[in-house]
């Protein structure tokens, strides 16, 4: 009865690895086809259950975009943007953004936090 548990590390091991490996935020498809370079016949629900347990777990964490599904990514990123390619749809982590809080503030208002969402082409699309 050990093959099902060691299956299910396999499995695990290969979502952990594609997610950690790709150092961008995934969707579940993009998490399922790289993780199956490592078990070709994963599942994408076995990744959605692995997304949920991550997420529990603080591993992971979501990236929402406006109007799209959600993508993961690490949780131990520091505060950090986005930019979103619009020909490809890939998402790719911005970090540093000095000084955004106050920018354009009428008097008197007092930021909490920010989000910030570039878009354009990537490298390999421009």
């Amino acid at each position: 009865m050990s093959a099902p548990n060691v299956r299910r590390t396999e499995q695990k091991t290969a979502i952990r690895r594609a997610i950690s490996a790709a150092n961008r935020p995934l969707t579940p498809a993009e998490i399922l086809e790289l993780a199956q370079q490592r078990v070709p016949n994963l599942g994408l629900a076995t990744v959605y259950r692995n997304i949920k347990t991550l997420l529990d777990s603080g591993w992971l964490a979501a990236v929402d975009l406006p109007g799209e599904a959600s993508r993961y990514e690490l949780a131990e990123h520091d505060h950090h943007h986005h930019f979103r390619c619009d020909a490809c749809g890939r998402v790719y982590d911005v970090h540093g953004c000095d000084h955004v809080d106050e920018v354009g503030l009428p008097p008197g208002f007092v930021v909490r936090g920010h989000e910030v969402l570039l878009f354009g082409l990537c490298q390999e699309c421009a």
